[in-house]
């Protein structure tokens, strides 16, 4: 029987073969990850895991009805007691739901959050976007100033310069709140009414439910009839208004070039104020790279207390294709320091602990356990990248004395076993 990988998912390996899939080697993953927790926690930003499924009520309460996520893309079970469990398809309603069980808002400082982890979404597998893919998140929960809205722009953009990206671009708009979009939602459907039977099928079921996510559509009969539709930023309300000004404002002051776009809503129907996405034109038509916004009444949608809030998440799948189709800088993958070639049982042995004497003070060492012959011993550490090597026979345990070899240069000397780990050391 042969035992294949489900459509829309993929292996991360140490070593990938295909020089097209490089971005999914676990190497250039480590990488990532760590440089998004070091500048997340520059920024102030503690870290919060949550379960990879939760009740679908949770989703369905938090994304919104109309969303995409909840009509056409959730993984969503029966479990052992016929409850409906849905897989994790985004970050932000997990972190709300722990933000309040837990009632974190009664610990006193800021409440901050970021998570890396996998996300589930059915949908068409295509570039950059898969059935099982990972977000690096961000939440700010208590602060509704349009500063909080900017910290979070200018934390995903300082992680992509950090990462090396290039050509990047912020786009930004305002879904303004409830006292814009209500006299809004009415102009837009009375644009749009004359031409309903021209809609897609699916701006035809959002014409009612959300007709604001018609924006969002990727229909080039539905971009056609919005060309002339009026716009959000006509609607806006003083305090909306005040509001996107001023985000504007500070974008200008930290130097982060962006773009209004009037048609940006995002597809999460929680989002209210600010909206943002960086996209690059290295991804083609899916080119969008990170995304957030503002969410200020989703806390008290779920029963909790009304705390404006703010967040993001960009999918790492897109933005490590992106890092290797602009040739960004990847650090070395982590080779062996010394690699140990035994010859016969009693050297394998010494081998054997002197290996681990010198990786319990923080050496990476490796040895060939085979046993077999001097040249396969050189070959595995050749193909392990070992920085140097040494041959250990009984002839080297009875002198106490190896001639150690660097790999690259074939350059040899000798030194006493005595001697091994302060040669490492000097090397570090």
């Amino acid at each position: 029987m042969n035992y294949t990988i489900p459509k829309g998912v993929f292996d991360i390996l140490p070593q990938e073969p295909k020089e097209e899939d490089a971005w999914r080697a676990a190497d250039h993953w480590h990488y990532v990850e760590n440089i998004m927790r070091k500048c997340a926690a520059d920024y102030g930003f503690k870290e919060i895991r949550t379960p990879i499924f939760e009740r679908t009520e949770l989703f369905i309460r938090g994304v919104g009805e109309s969303s995409d996520i909840v009509t056409k893309e959730m993984y969503t079970f029966l479990d052992k007691g016929e409850r409906s469990m849905t897989l994790r398809p985004e970050g932000t309603a997990s972190v709300m739901r722990a933000f309040l069980e837990k009632r974190l808002d009664q610990i006193p400082g800021m409440h901050k959050y970021f998570y890396i982890g996998p996300m589930f979404r059915y949908e068409r597998p295509q570039s950059g976007r898969y059935r099982q893919h990972h977000q690096f998140g961000a939440e700010a929960i208590g602060v509704g100033k349009p500063q909080q809205d900017v910290e979070l722009i200018d934390l995903l953009c300082e992680t992509y310069r950090r990462l090396g990206l290039k050509g990047l671009k912020v786009m930004i708009n305002t879904v303004g709140d409830e006292a814009s979009r209500a006299p809004y939602r009415e102009a837009l459907k009375k644009h749009l009414e004359p031409h309903f039977h021209q809609l897609s099928a699916e701006s035809q079921v959002r014409f009612s439910k959300n007709i604001l996510r018609i924006l969002d559509s990727k229909d080039e009969k539905d971009q056609g009839l919005l060309a002339n539709a009026p716009s959000i930023l006509d609607f806006l309300s003083e305090d909306a208004r005040s509001h996107f000004e001023q985000v504007k404002h500070l974008l200008e002051l930290e130097k982060i070039p962006y773009v209004v776009t009037p048609n940006l809503v995002r597809g999460l129907d929680y989002y209210n104020k600010t909206v943002f996405e960086i996209v690059s034109a290295s991804l083609g038509s899916q080119n969008t790279v990170g995304a957030g916004g503002r969410y200020d009444g989703l806390l008290k949608s779920l029963g909790g207390p009304d705390l404006p809030s703010v967040g993001f998440a960009t999918g790492i799948e897109r933005l490590l294709q992106t890092m290797v189709s602009q040739q960004a800088h990847f650090p070395p993958p982590p080779r062996p320091l010394l690699f140990f070639i035994p010859m016969g049982e009693k050297a394998s042995e010494a081998c054997f602990s002197m290996m681990a004497r010198l990786r319990h003070q923080g050496f990476a060492v490796e040895m060939d356990l085979s046993g077999k012959k001097i040249q396969q011993g050189l070959q595995l550490a050749n193909a392990e990248n070992a920085r140097y090597s040494v041959v250990v026979g009984d002839r080297e345990l009875e002198t106490e004395e190896v001639e150690i070899k660097e790999m690259a240069t074939r350059t040899a000397q000798k030194i006493s076993l005595s001697q091994l780990e302060s040669f490492l050391k000097d090397l570090q």
